[in-house]
């Protein structure tokens, strides 16, 4: 199962085409999305996919968001923090604007994958057996260039892929 991350959407809907085009050449099976898409016309645009969405600061519509997701699919969740199994691997989603939720996540010793957002900040580490992993951001102010991973959840394949001309 391949999983297209994505975060900090800012409405930022060229990125995200560009985002969602990538994810189609590479064959995503599911995307995760770590919160702030903004609004239900952006949560729109990813409605091809299956979806877990974490809540971010900058959801101020979430309720219309979930509604949105769950038009599209029953099995997308949207949430505060979304946790689950794909692909038979223990996943945790937030967005990371919750004091400590991040590192509570990580410590638990539940999830083998962490994602998060917020801090438009590209990152990959591995904490223990948890692999914590921020995509970088698709919009808003961003001082790296505009981001997304992609995950081979059979494979362990994993990286960073620029998304150009955002």
């Amino acid at each position: 199962m391949k999983l297209g991350v994505l975060s900090d959407t800012h409405n930022n809907l060229t990125a995200l085409e560009q985002a969602l085009a990538l994810f189609r050449q590479e064959k995503v099976d599911w995307l995760i999305h770590c919160g702030d898409i903004t609004t239900p016309e952006t949560a729109s645009a990813m409605g091809e996919f299956p979806v877990w969405h974490a809540v971010g600061n900058g959801d101020f519509a979430s309720g219309e968001i979930r509604a949105v997701f769950q038009r599209f699919n029953p099995l997308n969740q949207s949430a505060l923090v979304v946790t689950g199994v794909l692909g038979g691997i223990s996943i945790a989603v937030t967005h990371g604007h919750l004091p400590g939720k991040v590192t509570e996540l990580v410590q638990s010793g539940q999830y083998a994958y962490v994602f998060y957002g917020h801090s438009h900040r590209r990152k990959a580490q591995k904490v223990g057996n948890t692999w914590l992993i921020n995509p970088g951001a698709l919009g808003g102010l961003r001082p790296e260039a505009p981001s997304v991973y992609l995950i081979d959840l059979e494979s362990g394949d994993s990286g960073f892929f620029l998304v150009p001309g955002s």
